[in-house]
């Protein structure tokens, strides 16, 4: 009864003063109980009072129209009722409130036709009166469908109300759209130009779709129509650069988040390592057992668990590579075909006991409302927080990473064996100390780059596979040994992936790739940056 309680309360609000044209409620509950000449003209009359009735006078109407829908409106000689439900003994009048039994009023039946139109006035009334968003949507949708039986004043006005973003771009296209198909010619035109003003790739599709149409034959609206397609075309075509610039980037960042680790060892050690991708893996769940920790402990601060988990991943990470230099690649270290062997090994033990601890399935990770989304830059090129979050994360990686080598003892040390190891061991510097601290600093710097991929890739015990091998590519590309080597080697080989693969396809693209990295070291075996050596 509460339902129809705040029904017949909105019915009863008559005395209410607006500014807007009133909606005689008595003659639309006529019409609706009526034959279904008069329940089409019921409808029709909603969907046209739409643009001007008040608020409470199109909620009272949208009450009545979803009753006749529903069953749930009877009609009789004292008027029409508004039921509980269908076959209820008794309702409220529609107009008045009063109870009344049911038992001499009968319930209308819609035909296809005036239920189709009733359904139109009935999305009419949601789109301008609806609470939720949702709902509102929903009413868009069935406008979208019957478009022309809609008047343009009705999506004006819901679109200047509307106040969800992504609701009212989507109101302004389907005015948009019932404006392309208005018989006005002047209203067409006028429908382009703002189509043009707002390019995307669903807009061309739209505008070019025009050139088919009777219209077309107007030379008014067939120039308006040509300048305005060429005008999103070269919209587009920018968008769409714009998008492949900054996909590269951020292939790029994740490139070099995963190689500059690998770059300090094996420029320092000469170590290949093939547990690099592993280092990846764990920081990444290093990651979700942070966010489970802020779920179960502190909940209402989940959105800060990737903040949180930075030192955790690099620590956590740091430490394991620092046990597998002490335990295994120490004794290896001039025996570079088993140190290789020996880090492929790791990396099999870590996978598998990740799988047996963990489980082999993706990892859930909440999106915080900094990796969530994104917004429109320009035509169909968004900016989307997840990507820019790896970009601006890999930045103050490389200007940290700098820090260190440039500015600390470590930094010095490692730069000195790097060199020269062996003047370094005479002049008194630690060389196995720094070997297994520089070991350390690589692998937590690879656990960083599993932080930047939880909001962008799945993260699984087998994640780190795939960066493996594009990692060394960008190592020996660069440099060995050279910080600025792997970030210009990060930038070339993500950025001719990102260009080259719509064009090719992912494996392919990757082909292309390594033959010009061949090529290039066939002619430069040091890299882009050879690294200062004494000798």
């Amino acid at each position: 009864m509460n339902r129809v309680r705040a029904a017949l309360a909105a019915l009863a609000m008559l005395a209410i003063p607006a500014s807007a044209a009133p909606l005689d409620r008595g003659a639309l509950a006529v019409d609706l109980c009526g034959d279904p000449a008069a329940q089409a003209r019921g409808a029709e009359g909603v969907v046209r009072a739409a643009a001007d009735a008040s608020v409470e006078d199109l909620r009272a109407a949208g009450h009545l129209l979803s009753a006749l829908a529903e069953r749930r409106l009877a009609c009789g000689s004292a008027g029409a009722l508004l039921l509980d439900g269908a076959g209820a003994s008794e309702g409220r009048d529609a107009l008045t409130g009063a109870m009344r039994p049911a038992a001499e009023a009968r319930a209308p039946v819609l035909g296809l036709r005036q239920r189709a139109l009733v359904e139109t006035a009935r999305a009419a009334v949601a789109l301008l009166t609806a609470e939720s968003v949702a709902a509102r949507a929903a009413g868009l949708a069935t406008l979208e469908r019957r478009a022309g039986a809609v008047p343009d004043a009705v999506l004006e006005r819901a679109r200047d109300a509307e106040r969800d973003p992504a609701l009212r771009t989507a109101i302004t296209g389907a005015a948009q759209a019932a404006a392309l198909s208005s018989p006005d010619p002047e209203k067409r035109r006028a429908a382009v130009a703002a189509v043009a003003a707002a390019p995307s790739g669903a807009a061309l599709a739209r505008l070019q779709a025009l050139r088919n149409e009777p219209a077309a034959a107007d030379p008014a609206f067939t120039r308006a129509l040509d300048a305005g397609i060429a005008s999103v075309e070269r919209a587009v075509r920018i968008g769409d650069g714009l998008a492949i610039l900054y996909n590269g980037l951020s292939f790029a960042s994740i490139l070099f988040m995963a190689a500059v680790g690998l770059a300090i060892i094996f420029g320092l050690m000469g170590v290949i390592n093939l547990a690099q991708g592993e280092f990846i893996m764990l920081g990444a769940y290093a990651t979700f057992g942070v966010q489970e920790a802020f779920r179960r402990l502190a909940p209402g601060l989940l959105d800060l668990y990737l903040i949180a988990a930075i030192p955790v991943a690099f620590g956590a990470t740091a430490l394991v590579g620092i046990a597998v230099e002490t335990l295994v690649l120490r004794h290896l270290y001039r025996r570079p075909l088993m140190s290789l062997l020996a880090t492929w090994a790791v990396s099999l033990f870590l996978v598998n006991l990740v799988r047996v601890a963990v489980g082999t399935q993706n990892l859930q990770f909440a999106m915080p409302p900094y990796v969530s989304g994104g917004v429109p830059l320009y035509a169909d090129f968004v900016v989307t927080w997840n990507r820019l979050f790896a970009i601006l994360f890999a930045a103050a990686t490389l200007a940290l990473t700098l820090l260190v080598l440039r500015w600390t003892p470590l930094g010095l040390d490692i730069r000195a064996v790097t060199q020269n190891r062996e003047m370094a061991a005479c002049l008194g510097l630690p060389t196995r100390r720094i070997d297994r601290l520089a070991f350390g600093l690589g692998s937590g710097l690879a656990g960083l780059a599993g932080v930047a991929l939880c909001p962008i890739y799945s993260v699984n015990p087998g994640m780190g596979s795939g960066f493996v091998i594009d990692a060394f590519m960008v190592v020996v590309l660069g440099g060995v040994g050279s910080l600025a080597g792997t970030l210009v080697a990060a930038l070339g080989i993500g950025g001719a992936n990102v260009l080259i693969e719509p064009l090719s396809g992912a494996v392919a693209a990757k082909v292309i790739v390594l033959v010009g990295i061949i090529l290039f070291l066939q002619r430069r075996p040091e890299g882009l940056f050879a690294a200062r050596r004494r000798r």
